[in-house]
């Protein structure tokens, strides 16, 4: 087996397989059933306000933590410009906090005399924190929005992935309900709302900044129209307003309008070339995957992970399939509105392919590169790639030949089957409203109502991680990336970190005169490895900073 160079993957990581730096980032859908004029904005800060007060109950300190904007430069563009901030839309602009104040808040709810309690220092409500595991919790686009830790595989991206829905629905939602003064609100892990809004499901991934972007975009296309058919979550509705009645395989991908681009939520680009690596910056390139649907089945949560990771170690090997699609975003569309997976796609040489056919192009040429580099050894490889490719492989033949079994694992066949056993059992046609209901209580995150929930508990989706490993990863970072150090900080010595980040995390500690910035610029350093000791050995993080820093064991002199 081979490791791949610093730059690649993450510094030492094995080269060839699905091992990289990645996470996710989920914007849920929200509503508040007794209250359908709220401002969604409003609603969404009362949930990241309502987790900051369940923490501050259950840890000491972390809870205020803020988000450090410092070195978000969401402008940059891959291609090699950086877009004029007079031109930018106003929802790429998220190098700056949102501003909403507890008085409109109040407003917001028709209560003029609404006791905010866990509003910060200058009146605000709380609507950006850093989580003890790592994590981000944030409202972003008028929706609660959680980021992922840095994970190294995909099994860690689905677990911590999930842990967000126990963020949400097991504290924040819940205490929501539990307040007599405020609408209970309910959120969905779905992408759309069925009226022409559709709100993201990203990916990030870590690569070498020596990987030109156009082999990027060559490698990746191609995949990513095809990738819905293993990952796709499945979406009640034809169009972006719903208007045609049916059932397809993606939510986004009729919300897609460009083949490469930087806008986030207009003009939305099959690749992101947004250039904002989160690491240093030279050797670094982060990858940000809008494309993808927010998935519920772990099984497609874990391919989408798990199978974009090996294309990317294709690409940098120089070994992607050499396949164009033609007019690719019409492609994706063409794919997702048919369910029987029949429907074929134009190439530029003339071939007309399927969805399935192009991922077991990607497929073939995955497995070869993970035999020669070793990766993908039953035994003796990274421990990763193997599954990866087995499951692959077995989710394309059944949806090929045995879709009844593919349903246990494809999120977007799982749902059919259920809205068909209605459709046929009421004789329902495809635009009735109940199947929209249907549709919606699917991604309900609460497990006692949401239809997923109720399926996995029944054995009839499968499972990737165990509930336990999923509530581990609610309060704990995952050991092998920097997020360690970030969580740990937050979870040992939150009432000392003022603000934290990717990048950063900045201690207020006193005796050292001013704020003490402490980068964390390479995602593999800050592991447990490197610095659990040193947690271990301070309970205060004066003398924490101080070793870490190079003062001993004691601030220096004011």
């Amino acid at each position: 087996m081979t490791a791949a160079p610093d730059p690649a993957g993450g510094g030492g990581l094995p080269a060839g397989g699905v091992m990289r730096v990645m996470g996710a980032e989920t914007e849920y859908g929200i509503h508040a059933p007794t209250a359908p004029t709220a401002n969604a904005t409003m609603m969404s800060a009362r949930v990241v306000q309502a987790y900051a007060q369940v923490t501050r109950q259950r840890a000491a300190g972390g809870a205020e933590t803020r988000w450090d904007y410092t070195d978000e430069e969401p402008l940059h563009d891959a291609r090699g410009w950086t877009v004029d901030r007079e031109s930018a839309h106003p929802s790429q602009l998220t190098d700056q906090p949102p501003v909403l104040d507890a008085e409109a808040v109040a407003l917001a709810y028709g209560r003029e005399d609404l006791d905010l309690d866990g509003q910060d220092e200058s009146g605000s409500l709380l609507m950006n924190m850093v989580l003890g595991n790592g994590a981000r919790l944030y409202v972003d686009h008028a929706h609660p929005e959680y980021s992922s830790p840095e994970v190294t595989n995909p099994r860690d991206a689905v677990a911590w992935d999930a842990a967000g829905d126990l963020v949400r629905c097991g504290a924040a939602v819940r205490r929501l309900a539990a307040d007599p003064d405020l609408p209970p609100v309910n959120l969905y892990k779905n992408n759309t709302d069925n009226k022409s809004v559709s709100y993201g499901s990203h990916e990030n991934y870590l690569m070498p900044r020596s990987v030109p972007f156009a082999d990027i975009v060559r490698g990746l296309t191609p995949f990513f129209v095809s990738r819905q058919a293993v990952c796709g979550a499945g979406r009640l509705g034809i169009g972006q307003d719903s208007s045609t009645a049916g059932y397809q395989i993606s939510q986004r991908a009729d919300f897609f309008e460009a083949e490469v681009g930087l806008e986030t939520t207009i003009r939305r680009p099959i690749i992101n070339t947004r250039d904002e690596p989160h690491a240093t910056a030279d050797k670094y390139r982060r990858l940000h995957v809008i494309i993808g649907d927010a998935n519920l089945s772990q099984v497609s949560n874990y391919l989408k992970f798990g199978t974009t990771a090996m294309v990317l170690s294709l690409i940098e090997a120089g070994l992607a399939p050499k396949v164009e699609v033609h007019e690719p975003v019409r492609a994706l569309q063409a794919i997702s509105h048919d369910t029987s997976l029949t429907a074929t796609v134009r190439l530029a040489d003339g071939r007309r392919v399927t969805a399935l056919d192009l991922q077991w192009m990607y497929h073939e040429a995955a497995a070869k590169l993970a035999q020669e580099t070793g990766v993908g050894d039953a035994v003796d490889g990274d421990g990763h790639t193997h599954e990866v490719l087995e499951r692959w492989a077995e989710v394309l033949t059944q949806l090929d030949s045995n879709r009844a079994a593919a349903a246990s694992s494809v999120e977007w066949l799982a749902k059919l089957s259920l809205l068909d056993g209605y459709r046929q059992r009421d004789g329902l046609e495809w635009d009735d409203a109940r199947l929209g209901l249907v549709d919606l209580q699917w991604a309900d995150i609460r497990p006692e109502k949401g239809l997923y929930y109720r399926m996995l508990a029944r054995n009839r989706m499968q499972r990737v991680v165990e509930d336990a490993a999923i509530s581990a990863a609610v309060g704990q970072p995952p050991a092998d990336t920097r997020a360690f150090f970030r969580g740990k900080c937050i979870s040992s010595f939150g009432k000392d970190v003022v603000g934290a980040s990717w990048d950063s995390v900045i201690f207020d500690v006193p005796g050292y005169g001013r704020l003490q910035r402490v980068p964390t610029r390479e995602p593999l350093r800050g592991t447990k490895a490197l610095t659990g000791a040193l947690f271990e050995r301070y309970r205060e993080a004066g003398p924490f900073l101080g070793e870490l820093l190079g003062h001993n064991t004691a601030p220096p002199a004011a």
